[in-house]
């Protein structure tokens, strides 16, 4: 028997986990233009490239947010199912 869900459909947290890859890997890369700077002995970025820095962990509790939601929707399924095949 095949699983009726289509390869490219979108589960639920889905969305949550891509926006947060995103914002994680915008922190990521203001990061590294933050530090560089420290390493090569030049003129640090002003302060509020520190607090872009703070993205990455912003964009974690997103994508860990769209974890949980994926992991609460399919228990949500197999109790549904599970309730459909023990009343028959």
């Amino acid at each position: 028997m095949r699983d009726k869900t289509q390869p490219n459909s979108a589960e639920p947290g889905d969305r949550l986990i891509r926006a947060g890859a995103i914002v994680f890997f915008v922190g990521a890369v203001a990061t590294l233009v933050t530090v560089a700077p420290l390493l090569l002995d030049t003129t640090p970025f002003p302060t509020y490239m520190f607090g872009l820095s703070m993205l990455m962990g912003v964009g974690f509790l997103i994508a860990a947010a769209g974890v949980f939601r994926s992991v609460a929707a399919g228990r949500r399924q197999a109790r549904a199912i599970q309730a459909r095949t023990a009343s028959r």
